[in-house]
């Protein structure tokens, strides 16, 4: 399995703890040594295992839990840390999300989250594979 690939399965088991509001699968995801940040939409950013932490659980303790896809995932490699850039699915709202990876211990861990609301996209657009080239 290429980082690629192990970096996909992770971004999509953070989605799958995320909707299954499974805590403990969710705990396993981030870096327990290296530094971790957080901020949910709405949120203050959140700094430090504990208060991260302390967030998902409150998010997934939450009586109203929701259904979370990601979609048009991109990762992007450099070096010991990895982007998966993507757009969350939650019912008829679209957020953009960035998901930092590190390498903790010879595998790769969760080290920041961060989702926003994004304008919505029409079903008729489709996403390019790759930006273009110039910006202007």
């Amino acid at each position: 399995m290429t980082d690629r690939d192990t970096l996909l399965a992770l971004n999509q088991a953070f989605y799958r703890a995320f909707t299954n509001r499974d805590v403990s699968a969710m705990e396993a995801l981030w870096a327990e040594t290296l530094p971790i940040s957080c901020i949910h939409p709405g949120w203050t950013a959140l700094f430090g295992r504990e208060a991260v932490l302390t967030s998902w659980r409150d998010v997934l303790g939450s009586p109203n839990g929701v259904t979370v896809q990601a979609r048009n995932e991109r990762v992007t490699l450099h070096n010991d840390t990895a982007l998966v850039v993507c757009e969350e699915m939650l019912g008829s709202a679209v957020l953009a999300a960035t998901n930092l990876f590190a390498r903790e211990n010879g595998g790769w861990r969760l080290a920041h989250h961060q989702a926003g609301p994004i304008a919505h996209q029409r079903a008729d657009v489709e996403i390019p594979a790759k930006p273009p080239r110039r910006l202007h």
